[in-house]
């Protein structure tokens, strides 16, 4: 059974995985792999050849019907000047010069098409260039939709990093992460603040944070257990009613400037030689063929060749030819997945799993407290949830608290809901922190989670019937201080066909066919 199939291990061999051992490459001219089809837009079963694509250009729909002033002489004999210029550029016999400038576009071929320009999307980028062999080998383009990263998970992050997890890869890949930098530059001043994770747990916790400490330290991860009167001690500010224990994350934990890294990280790879395109993608051509398993099983494989991008503030696309497509397109991820035809299917089926991931909005509130805790105050989360930190010398805190799924609000907007600091963020942390009974909210924010409903945990890796996607998805708030150590595993598994640094095989797609959670119990 292909059930049987996936849990061996065998669906990559199985569907005729490992393109990538054999060279990368983009796939020239038409579809030679069965059936095309476009995953919207366009209907019918045939694609013409990339060499005969026309992309077309529209005037700017802001000018079209209106007086936009009255030009001066010398202008008007400019513009007429540059209008025979393009006249004789078109007529037989004439000198060729490119009527528009179409620097702005994606380029028509691309082995590797990266959706999402966050820090997850630049991280594979650099890890792709960085392990290719040789130097240059391999074409890679970044697509980003908010070329302001206004609404990027990224940005909008409170910049958290930890060990502090359950599961040894979610440990693992945080401990990749503790020089957050670009390797092989100078060190990037990204502000870390080293003054660590501290975890508290009711009675009813405590069990499990012993046993989540075992795994930690087992993993190398260096993290002590507190109880309430050590923790009075260190930090006399703390109410410990209610807490029965401690768990303080002692080297490579605090937080960071995220907007840092993320500039860091760009600036690298485009000295690389990795490509930027302002847009969305709208559209996938793809083949399709069918095959079966060895228990008899029919399935669809798909290979994607072109990806087309919607150019920023443009009514135009364009089609890039590509061999390979990195889903990291966080909340937006889920969409992108269907695009491909990931999840149309019969339900039930592998071809019927959907990526379970979508777009989750979190608040993030500042305050000033000027009796509040002060320089040594680690990234404190409570037991109901609620956390803060530290942001800056001047009292100033930033917190917020994951909503319930009854109390999830509405993510099609990034406003701001401040009865719910009023209501479920500041009873908990006034009673945790008695000095901020006194505080006052100075400004707040929203920021999407790209979050997983399955299990709240990351998605790495290929799909198994859209051979040529691979995801780096679903961190449900956890991805920025990751994104380091994952980007290497997707290039690895891109590259060489397998994970070499850390085997991320639990967060593979499969599980979500195969029900078999990765259960992580410190998700924030």
């Amino acid at each position: 059974m292909l059930r049987r199939a996936l849990q061996l291990g065998l669906g990559r061999g199985l569907l005729g995985r490992g393109l990538l051992g054999r060279g990368l490459g983009t796939h020239r001219g038409g579809s030679t792999l069965g059936k095309v089809e476009g995953s919207g837009g366009y209907r019918g079963s045939w694609v013409a050849p990339v060499s005969s694509y026309v992309t077309f250009r529209t005037r700017d729909p802001a000018h079209d019907g209106k007086t936009v002033g009255r030009l001066g002489e010398g202008d008007q004999n400019g513009k007429v000047s540059e209008i025979k210029k393009k006249i004789q550029s078109v007529l037989p016999g004439g000198a060729w010069n490119p009527p528009y400038d179409t620097s702005y576009l994606p380029p028509e071929h691309s082995d590797v098409v990266i959706v999402g320009g966050g820090v997850i999307g630049l991280s594979v980028a650099y890890w792709l260039k960085r392990l290719e062999k040789p130097r240059g080998a391999i074409r890679v383009l970044v697509v980003e939709r908010d070329h302001t990263y206004s609404q990027a998970s990224t940005a909008l992050s409170v910049g958290g990093i930890r060990q502090q997890f359950s599961v040894p890869e979610n440990i693992q890949l945080s401990l990749f992460s503790e020089y957050l930098a670009v390797v092989d530059d100078p060190p990037l001043d990204i502000q870390f603040n080293p003054s660590g994770y501290l975890l508290l747990a009711s009675e009813k916790g405590a069990a499990v944070m012993e046993s989540n400490v075992k795994v930690q330290r087992q993993e190398g991860a260096k993290v002590c257990l507190m109880s309430p009167e050590q923790l009075r001690n260190k930090f006399p500010w703390i109410n410990t009613e209610g807490v029965a224990l401690a768990s303080y994350g002692m080297e490579y934990e605090g937080w960071f400037d995220p907007w840092c890294l993320l500039q860091g990280l760009r600036r690298k790879v485009q000295s690389m030689g990795v490509l930027f395109c302002h847009g969305e993608v709208t559209r996938f051509v793809s083949s399709s063929s069918h095959t079966e398993t060895t228990s008899g099983e029919e399935v669809t494989l798909k290979r994607i060749h072109e990806v087309h991008v919607k150019i920023d503030r443009s009514l135009e696309y364009q089609p890039v030819e590509c061999a390979l497509v990195i889903n990291a397109a966080g909340a937006w991820s889920g969409q992108i997945a269907e695009l491909a035809g990931v999840g149309k299917g019969p339900p039930g089926t592998l071809q019927g799993t959907k990526l379970p991931v979508e777009r989750r909005k979190r608040y993030v509130y500042l305050w000033h407290c000027p009796q509040g805790p002060g320089l040594e105050t680690p990234f404190i989360v409570d037991a109901s949830g609620a956390y803060f930190r530290r942001e800056g010398l001047g009292n100033n805190y930033l917190g917020g608290c994951s909503p319930t799924e009854e109390e999830e609000p509405d993510p099609g907007n990034l406003e701001v809901d401040h009865d719910f600091f009023q209501d479920k963020v500041w009873p908990p942390l006034a009673q945790r922190v008695p000095a901020f009974e006194t505080l006052k909210v100075r400004s707040a924010w929203a920021g999407y989670y790209d979050y997983n409903t399955f299990d709240q945990n990351g998605v790495v890796g290929p799909h198994p019937l859209v051979v040529n996607m691979y995801f780096a998805t679903g961190f449900s708030g956890h991805g920025l201080q990751q994104a380091p150590a994952v980007g290497r595993a997707v290039a690895e598994m891109v590259l060489d066909g397998h994970f070499q640094t850390i085997n991320l095989s639990p967060f593979h797609f499969s599980r979500f066919y195969l029900g078999e959670k990765v259960q992580e119990h410190n998700i924030i």
